[in-house]
């Protein structure tokens, strides 16, 4: 189990942070090691693109909303789309590879969302080139080379369009649209997914620096079904400095009725956008974003890490999409694209608080799937809305049949409840209450009342669920399930009152029996079995925050000194720790929160461009879920906002002790600022 020391951890933290000059918006690689190397994501909230340790190489492109089964438990999956950005580079008839890149660098601007790999090619020409996933336009990416020659020097630049092994029936196009002022070449793919389901499709095009009639000639290669190319070649003299970028739009048939067409219009329209104006509004969107901001004064090191959090929140969500981010969010397949509680109740918070119109997209995403939840409940033999633990297109259970937690977890049903209750709390929008909150509400308040079992006064008991502590399996009267679904029960009175509608008196009586169990001592007890052992993630002190069940400063104390020492060091996620630093915060112990603050996240840093991990020592990055969970320990802990039904508060709170100031601009509707030093 866990053993605690702060101060020698804080040192060696203080010292290492002296002895480093710390970018707040820049993470830098300058060692590229292939074999020891986690890629970073670009994304605009609808298309990632991770990084690679070789040079014009993308490792993977991954679309929100697009799903279907191919062989991973039968459930449907994300897709790879069609890598559109992957290109080679030839210098005088030599293709550049990993081995002919001298002192290649990475940099991600977490600002303006670009990722930037420069190196040297022999003595022959320094080579720069940056990829976008261009926030204002949702499908569309760029990639801008930049080639300083050292010697007079022949070029060849190709962009190569690749179908991912798991599509079939790809289709390779070729086209040019010449026009008087412009000429556009087109390299087009598109294939079906593996059941035949999804057509996915991606096109791309050339943007040279030259004027009209200038261009370099453009030539087509078919190399096989699975991958053609287009290039050009020109000559550059010593000194010369040469730019050209390329655009390219992939989108599928679970977003467009017409997705073939639509990637090449797409396409032409980034084309005739320009370059500048692209990188211009992609740039403008961010600033927009970050408004809404956190900032440190006096640790350089967590004000990076921070805003890599807010970075890759910001960038696997968008508003007006109804979807929602899975743990993964847009960084590859882990978890297979699926939404748990993992947006619910840990990235949606800090969403809600800096960015709601992002968090209405996630409750959308909930409202839209409500009748599959009416369905699932049926199915069970209870009343109400059921959502599933997994949920992916269209709302039905995706968890493999292997998991208990799909027919079990049923903490996710009042994690979806409370998040719509949140929504309006913060907005105060009693039309989209009305419409759109309180049939959610009513209906998760209606599956708890069939599920719980009436067995006598305090005693309307809740068996037979996987807990929050996912290791606790088929328990009875789970902490974190009873107190959330009590929360559900309530919050949903609480909109019928606002409403000016009637509440069913039944859901007061059901929260006000559902058990809350606790120890001799007066310890919350995690479920009816649970005798001290081992736990996976927070889950009675999760009654703490964000739910209020348990208020007293000596109770929410006691419960963390004891199951603080039950976490163990390996194997369990970055949101346990999250949930200690926001309590020991709003406690006083702003050293003790600092502590797990640190043990949150450094332990499942990445290399070379410090990728955070589910687990200490875990290789699954990006895991936006811990990344929420500690935007959260920020926000409501050491800055100590609190969400009411009146809108967002502040209550107080500790900073560490050698922060000297945290800021946090840009809060709900209002954007306000909030200090505390």
């Amino acid at each position: 189990m866990k053993k605690i020391f702060l101060l020698p951890l804080l040192f060696s933290y203080l010292i290492a942070q002296s002895q480093n000059m710390i970018d707040p918006w820049k993470i830098n690689a300058g060692k590229i090691d292939p074999s020891n190397y986690y890629g970073i994501t670009v994304a605009n909230g609808m298309i990632g693109i991770v990084s690679a340790p070789e040079p014009f190489k993308v490792k993977e492109v991954v679309l929100a909303g697009a799903y279907d089964q191919y062989g991973r438990g039968r459930v449907s999956n994300f897709l790879r789309s069609f890598n559109l950005l992957n290109m080679q580079l030839d210098i005088d008839g030599k293709r550049i590879g990993a081995s002919d890149a001298i002192n290649m660098q990475q940099s991600l601007d977490m600002h303006h969302a670009s990722f930037t790999t420069s190196f040297s090619y022999s003595d022959k020409a320094d080579i720069s080139y940056t990829y976008y996933s261009l926030r204002q336009l949702p499908f569309t990416v760029l990639i801008d080379i930049n080639i300083k020659a050292k010697k007079d020097i022949t070029i060849g630049g190709a962009s190569v369009m690749e179908a991912p092994d798991a599509l079939k029936e790809v289709q390779n196009y070729y086209n040019e649209i010449d026009r008087p002022h412009i000429v556009i070449s087109l390299l087009t793919s598109s294939a079906k997914s593996p059941t035949g389901k999804l057509l996915m499709c991606a096109s791309n095009t050339f943007l040279f620096s030259e004027p009209h009639g200038q261009e370099p000639r453009v030539i087509h290669e078919m190399w096989d079904n699975n991958m053609h190319l287009m290039k050009f070649s020109r000559k550059l003299r010593a000194g010369e400095t040469y730019r050209f970028s390329i655009a390219g739009s992939s989108i599928t048939s679970a977003h467009h009725d017409d997705p073939l067409n639509e990637a090449e219009r797409m396409t032409i329209f980034a084309k005739l956008e320009g370059r500048e104006r692209l990188i211009n509004f992609h740039n403008k969107a961010w600033d927009d974003l970050w408004k809404s901001d956190i900032t440190i004064e006096g640790d350089d090191q967590s004000q990076q890490d921070v805003h890599s959090m807010l970075y890759h929140l910001y960038s696997f969500s968008r508003e007006g999409t109804a979807m929602s981010p899975s743990p993964m969010g847009l960084s590859g397949l882990g978890y297979n694209g699926h939404t748990f509680w993992d947006t619910e109740l840990w990235m949606y918070p800090s969403f809600l608080v800096l960015h709601p119109e992002m968090a209405k997209s996630m409750v959308e995403y909930r409202f839209q799937r409500l009748e599959a939840a009416r369905k699932n409940a049926f199915n069970h033999g209870y009343k109400g809305a059921m959502f599933p633990w997994e949920s992916a297109a269209t709302g039905v259970e995706e968890t493999p049949v292997w998991a208990l937690s799909g027919p079990f977890e049923h903490h996710i049903t009042a994690c979806v409840g409370i998040a719509a209750w949140n929504y309006y709390c913060v907005t105060q929008d009693k039309d989209w209450l009305l419409e759109k909150g309180w049939p959610i509400l009513k209906e998760t308040a209606n599956f708890w009342a069939s599920r719980v079992e009436r067995n006598g006064v305090g005693q309307y008991d809740i068996k037979n669920v996987v807990a929050a502590d996912e290791w606790a399996e088929n328990v009875d009267n789970n902490a974190w399930t009873n107190a959330a679904a009590k929360a559900n029960l309530m919050n949903a009175t609480a909109a019928a009152l606002v409403l000016g509608f009637k509440a069913d008196p039944d859901w007061t009586n059901v929260a006000s029996n559902i058990p809350i169990l606790k120890f001799a001592d007066g310890v919350t007890k995690e479920h009816a079995t649970y005798h001290g052992e081992g736990i996976k993630q927070a889950d009675a002190n999760l009654l703490s925050y964000p739910l209020k069940e348990i208020t007293d400063p000596a109770a929410i104390k006691k419960d963390l000194e004891y199951y603080a020492t039950r976490v163990p060091n390996e194997g369990t996620p970055a949101m346990t720790q999250a949930i200690f630093t926001l309590l020991y915060a709003r406690l006083g112990d702003g050293a003790k929160a600092f502590h797990f603050f640190q043990d949150a996240y450094i332990p499942n840093l990445n290399p070379p461009l410090r990728v955070i991990a589910e687990t200490k020592g875990g290789t699954n990055p990006y895991f936006a879920t811990g990344a929420g969970g500690i935007i959260q320990s920020v926000l409501m802990g050491f800055g100590g906002l609190e969400i009411t039904p009146t809108g967002i508060t502040q209550i107080k709170s500790a900073l560490p002790p050698h922060w000297k100031k945290l800021t946090i601009s840009g809060v709900g509707p209002e954007k306000k600022t909030f200090i505390v030093k």
